[in-house]
């Protein structure tokens, strides 16, 4: 195959929050109809206010739940093994993208630790559409202007990162950090077995 861009899952593959407090999901969990408080949080750029807003939360300290959103946002932090990966990719030619479900207040944090732009980023909450849609990943390869063939998805939540990816007709690694999945797929315990898409 002849890959010409990579496409990351962010959190869990590029990043981990170190201090998990979950703010987001404490407020989906007081909402009256959950799954719609769920999907809205992940498909329109809330923050926690607004959310609550939207979501007609009672019963919740919204100060503490921003005190914990500041938490989880101070503690993210890159694998250790993702700058030097990414520089290499980029060295070597290849586009590079986020494909992401998650609310607005994380992504900011996680372009502030890559070591530079990428070429793509389709988060969610902007796009309006949750993986393992295509809608998402059509999106990102607008924007990187590639067609499905020429790109490798690669991300640690299965359904969402490989399955979404293949049924998109993209290439696909699935990560697994901790080396414990059975799944018969392509799959790597660590980003730096991409160098191997571009050498030198």
């Amino acid at each position: 195959m002849s890959i010409k861009g990579i496409l990351f899952d962010a959190y869990g593959t590029l990043c981990d929050i170190r201090d998990k407090r979950r703010p987001f999901a404490k407020l989906v969990q007081a909402s009256p109809d959950r799954q719609r408080a769920r999907d809205l949080v992940m498909t329109r750029p809330f923050d926690l206010r607004e959310a609550a807003r939207e979501f007609d939360v009672d019963g919740v300290d919204l100060d503490v739940l921003e005190d914990d959103l500041a938490a989880e946002l101070a503690s993210i932090e890159l694998f250790e093994e993702v700058s030097e990966v990414l520089k290499h990719l980029r060295a070597g030619g290849l586009r590079l993208g986020v494909v992401s479900n998650l609310a607005q207040p994380y992504a900011e944090p996680l372009l502030r630790l890559l070591p530079f732009d990428l070429d793509a980023y389709a988060w969610s909450f902007s796009v309006g559409s949750l993986k393992p849609d295509s809608a998402i990943f059509t999106a990102a390869l607008d924007m990187l202007d590639l067609s499905p063939d020429e790109i490798l998805m690669v991300g640690d939540t299965f359904d969402a990162d490989y399955e979404g990816a293949r049924k998109s007709g993209m290439h696909a690694l699935h990560l697994d950090r901790e080396g414990v999945s059975e799944r018969p797929v392509p799959t790597i315990m660590t980003l730096r077995k991409l160098t191997d898409y571009a050498p030198g």
